[in-house]
């Protein structure tokens, strides 16, 4: 008998993938509840240590919820978390989750299935799903939201059930299926492969909140746009953005080749690491971090001949003070992570005296996804995938994620046999260009 995989990957009918049975179990990278101190006391938490690949039962789907087969997922930073069990272990989630009762309970379960992007052809769908059928291609919004909930109608993630899938959720996208209510689907990019589709999601819309959306710093044509870590996954989309909506993106990197990649995304102004003597984390050392700064403002004022209105952050400890410090008088910045540590030192002075602006940011919600989608649809906006692994080789893809050793965006095959499939509109493909929609695999380099 055919099972539900080859049937899916022949290109079966949604008739035929109805009739297929659901597997028992299926592959799934994978944390164990047991392993949640194996760390303690380490510098080095290798996540090669702590990410599993091995088989977990399938659960049962609630009405509102869909079933799908991931062909291809993509490693975030807070897979990297996850799998460090910092800044606590991620199963403390999963039971405030399942404290909600009825179906939330499944979600407590002594193994963690992560991954927060994914792309896949809807499989199995619950008895309260509307807009979606059988056989459909997805790319999945990692936002999960209480839709009862009041103030989900005004912006969802101003929610407080809105959960990050795949991180606070269980039945994560690295993996050969994926738990996935209804409220997160939204159609693939037809002229993408499955797994440049897979890396967009997550990175893609919270970089359009932050930049774009009502709700972000509300970028103008003009605007002179600061983006840390321009060459990886969050800042790669944050460029585009900005080139895209008539603004001057300024991108700060790390070495030669991550510059190169960052202009190959359209940024034009591209400062290294080194010019600014910026090496580890200065916070604690308040004249340095005016001397950073001051350097850093320099160099932008004589290419742009401004100071940044945005500064896009998501480094955290280490950039935070310089950001505060470079961006404009009644500038803003604009943060929604902290790589390198939650606790940020500035001096309040830059920020009051010079009228300045701190906003909040994190991920998007769904219409902030869906136009972010649209824009990826156009070819305006386009991926920022460099490399790409197996499933099998989860714990690598994370371990390169962990150490800053990407660019971009790195890409894991699920259920995708090989790179490259998954295209339904080919014409569109080759007007834009293979090039153009995949600027950085040969910089990153495949696996």
């Amino acid at each position: 008998m055919t099972t539900l995989s080859e049937t899916v990957l022949s290109g079966g009918t949604p008739e035929e993938i109805e009739r297929a049975d659901v597997p028992r179990e299926y592959l799934a990278a994978h944390l164990d509840a047991a392993d949640t101190d194996m760390f303690r006391g380490m510098r080095d938490k290798d996540v090669r240590k702590s990410l599993r690949v091995g088989r977990v039962p399938t659960p049962e789907l609630a009405p509102d919820e869909v079933l799908v087969a991931v062909m291809a997922s993509s490693i975030n930073y807070n897979t990297v978390w996850s799998a460090m069990f910092e800044p606590i272990p991620t199963f403390r989630f999963l039971k405030q989750f399942a404290r909600q009762g009825g179906w939330a309970t499944r979600h407590d379960q002594p193994y963690h299935v992560l991954g927060s992007d994914a792309s896949g052809v809807i499989v199995r769908k619950g008895s309260g799903v509307r807009r979606w059928n059988i056989g459909d291609h997805v790319v999945v919004h990692p936002v999960q939201v209480d839709d009862q909930e009041p103030a989900t109608h005004d912006d969802a993630m101003l929610g407080q059930e809105q959960r990050a899938w795949g991180f606070e959720t269980n039945f994560g996208a690295l993996a050969e299926y994926s738990v996935v209510r209804a409220s997160q689907l939204l159609p693939k990019p037809a002229h993408l492969t499955w797994e440049e589709a897979a890396s967009n999601p997550l990175c893609a819309g919270t970089a359009y909140r932050m930049l774009v959306g009502d709700h972000g710093a509300r970028l103008k044509q003009g605007d002179v746009v600061l983006v840390w870590g321009a060459a990886g996954g969050l800042g790669g989309y944050a460029v585009q953005f900005a080139r895209n909506g008539g603004a001057v993106p300024v991108g700060v990197v790390g070495s030669p080749e991550k510059a190169e990649a960052v202009r190959r995304l359209g940024c034009d102004i591209v400062i290294e690491r080194s010019e600014i003597e910026l090496d580890g984390d200065p916070s604690d050392d308040p004249a340095q971090v005016i001397a950073i700064g001051k350097k850093l403002g320099t160099i932008i004022r004589e290419r742009t001949g401004r100071d940044p209105n945005i500064v896009f952050e998501h480094v955290g400890r280490a950039t935070f003070g310089i950001s505060l410090f470079v961006a404009s008088r009644g500038g803003t910045v604009i943060t929604c992570g902290s790589s390198t540590g939650y606790q940020h030192v500035y001096d309040n002075r830059y920020l009051w005296m010079r009228l300045k602006r701190v906003i909040g940011s994190h991920a998007a919600n769904l219409q902030e996804q869906s136009e972010c989608g649209q824009l990826i649809g156009s070819g305006r906006i386009v991926s920022t995938m460099s490399q790409v692994f197996p499933l099998s080789e989860t714990g690598e893809a994370a371990r390169l994620v962990q150490k800053n050793g990407h660019i971009g965006k790195v890409a894991v095959l699920c259920q995708a046999p090989s790179a490259g499939l998954g295209v339904t509109d080919q014409r569109l493909r080759d007007e834009i260009g293979a090039e153009r929609l995949v600027p950085l695999v040969d910089v990153g380099g495949t696996q």
